[in-house]
């Protein structure tokens, strides 16, 4: 008899995503909160219009089995890419590479024409803005998981 496959079967496959439209930016912003990445892991090229971070992901969508099998909780280094970027600013971010950031969420603000920006919000109120020509962000894991240094699945206390 064969089994069909459920959603469970790709969780141990790396992550491999495109937002095209704000809706799929919410999905990327929940599997991203928490990232943890130094501030020299953020590159914007103005030639090729791309933002690209790479960031140490913590892994929610393993979270109920990691807890099911008894197991630490995991991270994974992914490549977060911003797309057809314009303009980029920065408010409260410092850029040394001493400076560690935690990613908290990705927003949306649309503008005219398919426009508007991507706001990424850090912890301690810093944000990068990023104006661009439309939704066209990609995030891909690029290493196997390892443990959480941790141990913890991140807190946020209400």
């Amino acid at each position: 008899m064969v089994k069909d496959a459920s959603f469970a079967d790709g969780d141990e496959r790396p992550l491999l995503l495109k937002a095209e439209d704000e809706q799929d930016l919410r999905v990327v912003s929940a599997l991203v909160q928490d990232a943890i990445l130094p501030a020299s892991e953020i590159s914007f090229d103005p030639k090729t219009r791309r933002l690209a971070l790479l960031i140490n992901r913590f892994r929610w969508e393993d979270v109920d089995r990691a807890r099911a099998e008894g197991r630490g909780f995991e991270r994974v280094r992914s490549l977060l890419v911003i797309n057809d970027v314009t303009a980029l600013k920065s408010d409260g971010i410092d850029r040394d590479g001493d400076t560690v950031l935690e990613l908290l969420a990705l927003g949306w603000q649309a503008g005219e024409d398919c426009t508007g920006r991507i706001t990424l919000d850090f912890a301690g109120d810093g944000a990068l803005m990023a104006d661009v020509e439309c939704i066209n962000l990609d995030i891909r894991d690029v290493t196997k998981p390892y443990l959480a240094p941790s141990g913890k699945v991140p807190n946020h206390p209400a």
